[in-house]
């Protein structure tokens, strides 16, 4: 693994693991604010201070494309995410979220026509037991709607990552998150406007901390972390790592929310590493001569005589040997006759 891997490698980690704790921050940010007014609040901040670190490099990645899927794939999923953790607990939540990976290998499969490896496959399946194992004392407080608003938001998301690496390609990806976090505010703005009205004030500090928690360490370092990675490897390999955030979330929940954990969970914590594992390791090469081994070796054993290839020469003309596969054989494949 190069060194450029290894660090994409190392974001993706990051980002995952920082984004576990968006659905905890969210469940007590949403105290406040509505679905849509969190989801404008969450990228509005993240905008600002991003603008200010990539502002020479933001003309770039001004694309249709960029603003299109900044506006469409983040307020998409995350509004509807928001409104989904409202009427679901955080267990439930984190277990639709760990579809994520699997969605995205569909996604790229029949749009790009590009598939995974069948052991990418494999780290799917055992990284979605896992997240089925930790997700499975979920408890009360789910409903079918819930359920249903954040398997919508998915969708949006699975899309989005799908789609990313073909806007990062050439571009800043701190440039590309920026006008992406631009697009998000300024789309969410009306939404929120004509569903919710104005925002209230916050009602206690524990709020307003959730939300600069969630725009901060929730928004502007995961999303940048993954723009980074996502960059330099493929869209299969950069979705694997979503399932950390259930992982993350489910412990969050366990300790802020009382949601229970046992051996199921602790089972299930490791098989979402494995599979991550699993989904993220680099296909196997094969060396582009192993094929040629076996003609080598017959190369060796028929001997040509006065003839610069063998094909052209009659069966009674060529002169058998045993095979030295030892013996280096020149580029052109041909052997000097022998006396």
């Amino acid at each position: 693994m190069n060194i450029d891997r290894r660090s994409a490698i190392a974001a993706l980690a990051t980002a995952g693991v920082l984004w576990g704790t968006t659905i905890p921050l969210s469940k007590v940010a949403l105290g406040w604010l509505s679905p849509s007014w969190l989801t404008v609040a969450r990228f509005g901040v993240a905008a600002i201070v991003l603008l200010l670190a990539a502002r020479p490099r933001i003309s770039t990645a001004c694309t249709p494309g960029v603003l299109a899927w900044g506006a469409v794939g983040y307020v998409g999923s995350i509004m509807l995410q928001n409104a989904g953790i409202e009427r679901t607990n955080i267990s439930h939540a984190a277990l639709l979220v760990g579809a994520t990976p699997v969605l995205v290998a569909i996604i790229v499969a029949v749009w790009q026509r590009s598939v995974a490896t069948p052991r990418a496959w494999i780290g799917y399946g055992v990284s979605l037991s896992g997240v089925g194992l930790v997700a499975g004392g979920s408890g009360g407080g789910t409903t079918m709607t819930g359920d249903g608003l954040i398997l919508a938001s998915l969708l949006f998301s699975a899309g989005f990552l799908a789609a990313q690496p073909g806007l990062l390609n050439g571009r800043d990806p701190v440039a590309v998150s920026a006008v992406q976090f631009i697009a998000a505010s300024i789309a969410g703005t009306p939404v929120a406007l004509i569903m919710d009205g104005m925002p209230s004030a916050p009602s206690n500090p524990g709020t307003l901390l959730a939300v600069g928690g969630l725009a901060l360490g929730g928004t502007l370092l995961p999303f940048t972390l993954f723009a980074y990675g996502q960059a330099r490897v493929s869209a299969e390999v950069a979705g694997a790592f979503i399932n950390l955030e259930p992982l993350v979330g489910a412990a969050a929940g366990a300790l802020l929310f009382g949601d229970p954990v046992g051996v199921p969970q602790a089972i299930g914590a490791a098989a979402i590493l494995a599979g991550i594992s699993l989904s993220s390791l680099r296909p196997r090469r094969h060396s582009p001569t192993s094929h040629a081994r076996p003609m080598r070796i017959l190369r060796t054993a028929i001997r040509p005589v006065g003839q610069p290839s063998w094909r052209r020469l009659p069966l009674a003309a060529i002169r058998w040997r045993p095979a030295r596969w030892w013996e280096a054989v020149p580029e052109s494949g041909c052997h000097p006759a022998r006396t």
